[in-house]
């Protein structure tokens, strides 16, 4: 097989650590071509993760000593994004069997089960990792485990060719015959559990004549039956084999990773109203008794409390919501927003970067930005805090119990104190003290009998218009 380039660590560098029993190869060079974009294919997210970290975070349930990610040349971003794990440079693609052989100087001498995985299927579980293992390490102890499935709708997948003894070989889709493609059901998802020392023995051996002209890890399978080894199967769900290579399967794999969410979410004692349109996040933590209802959409990093409605069209983000609060409808929380106990932000609230502390009402068409509102307090609808001034943002602090009247612009840096009220329509620009009554806004003017003279004044130039025009006729 043609050789790989030498190791580069373009991460942090591999474990210190003594071997232990299992290490990892995810194989991510793949150019991704038919996804059209400038952002290699594994940093495409799914559930606002990169697939290649869900994969990693699955991986990392099985404590493995060491995890190697193949990338291809330019790839820097991949490897900032897999870090601190180790990186490899897959020069020339090749083939997935001497992307594996470019792991061989991170690996060195490991003596334990090397699982290789890739990172465009990033809905594979740790239960099917688990059972894939536990195949390689029961006895017999079959040299190469490959993990199956039977696709619903035939696919160019390559095929698992099963005899008495177990796994005979995998025939990939362009190399198999019509009879082949036709007969033989299982078939192949790449995924493999090896014995590490094995391993490279094997890789070294592969050839290249093929109808890709590439070194196919698959045939590690007849290699090992040709050296009287065993070779074992397990059956995997075609669901969470899925491999992203196009912007419609990114949208498959985005509904798979929302229904699980969603599951989650209400075994965990959540009520959806409309589970369809609930849109989270991998990382989306919601409480037991909170209730959802239709197209609210979860941004990363959320925590929402026991007891929380969320009513619909909210966009929440960054934000932690906390026992008992009513969120929306069209409520908006964005980073930074701290939700109280028992507090209420009502429809067309935006929170940004602000805390609204226990029992506090913002309920009607208002921006909190910058700012806490104290336990008690009601904002009126229409208040702002303007917390911009061209250059910098500045802080705004409403008082534990403090009334702010209707359509309020409060000029930041500004306090309002416990208590205080503050009369609607007002420019608030200086702090108001604790109990007080403040009041900003142009005196009221009032003229007796202006309107009629007014009315009167413009019908009668509307009647002289009139007959202008008709004496003109």
């Amino acid at each position: 097989m043609a050789p790989c380039p030498p190791f580069r660590n373009i991460c942090f560098g591999i474990s210190d650590m003594s071997e232990g029993k299992l290490a990892v190869i995810v194989l991510a060079a793949g150019q991704g071509t038919r996804m059209k974009s400038a952002m290699p294919k594994v940093l495409h997210p799914v559930a606002g993760r990169p697939m290649v970290a869900h994969l990693l975070a699955t991986v990392a349930e099985l404590r493995p000593e060491r995890v190697v990610v193949v990338v291809g040349p330019g790839m820097e971003a991949v490897s900032a994004a897999v870090a601190p794990h180790a990186t490899v440079v897959q020069e020339e693609r090749l083939g997935t069997g001497h992307a594996v052989g470019c792991a061989r100087e991170p690996l060195g001498d490991f003596d334990g089960d090397v699982l290789v995985l890739y990172g465009d299927t990033p809905l594979i579980r740790v239960e099917t990792l688990r059972r894939l293992l536990a195949e390689r390490r029961a006895a017999p102890h079959p040299a190469v485990v490959v993990l199956g499935f039977v696709p619903a709708g035939g696919g160019e997948y390559g095929r698992l060719v099963i005899g008495r003894a177990g796994l005979e070989a995998i025939v990939e889709h362009r190399d198999a015959t019509p009879e082949q493609r036709a007969t033989l059901s299982l078939c192949n998802s790449g995924v493999m559990a090896i014995d590490g020392p094995r391993l490279f023995g094997l890789v070294d051996r592969l050839r290249n004549a093929n109808a890709k002209g590439e070194y196919y890890l698959t045939d590690i399978v007849a290699l090992a039956r040709g050296d009287g080894l065993l070779c074992g199967w397990v059956d995997g769900e075609e669901e969470e084999l899925l491999g992203i290579n196009s912007r419609a399967e990114l949208a498959r794999a985005e509904a798979v990773a929302q229904s699980r969410l969603r599951e989650a979410a209400m075994e965990g004692g959540a009520t959806l109203v409309d589970p369809a349109t609930v849109w989270f996040t991998h990382d989306t933590r919601v409480g037991r008794d909170v209730t959802i209802h239709p197209n609210v959409v979860f941004g990363p990093r959320v925590t929402v409390g026991d007891g929380v409605v969320i009513n619909g069209f909210c966009h929440i983000t960054e934000a932690v919501i906390e026992d008992g609060a009513i969120i929306g409808p069209f409520a908006r929380l964005r980073p930074g927003a701290v939700i109280g106990a028992g507090a209420h932000i009502g429809n067309f609230v935006e929170v940004k970067k602000a805390t609204v502390e226990a029992g506090a009402k913002v309920n009607h068409l208002t921006y909190v930005g910058d700012a806490r509102v104290g336990a008690g307090a009601n904002v009126g609808a229409g208040t702002i805090t303007c917390n911009y001034d061209g250059f910098g943002k500045h802080f705004t602090d409403i008082g534990p119990g403090a009334f702010v009247g209707s359509n309020t612009s409060l000029v930041a840096p500004v306090s309002v104190g416990a208590g205080a009220v503050i009369g609607a329509g007002s420019v608030i620009t200086k702090d108001v003290a604790p109990g007080a009554l403040a009041v900003a806004r142009g005196a009221q003017m009032e003229l007796p009998g202006w309107a009629e003279r007014f009315r009167a004044k413009r019908q009668a130039a509307k009647e002289a218009r009139r007959k202008d025009g008709e004496g003109k006729d």
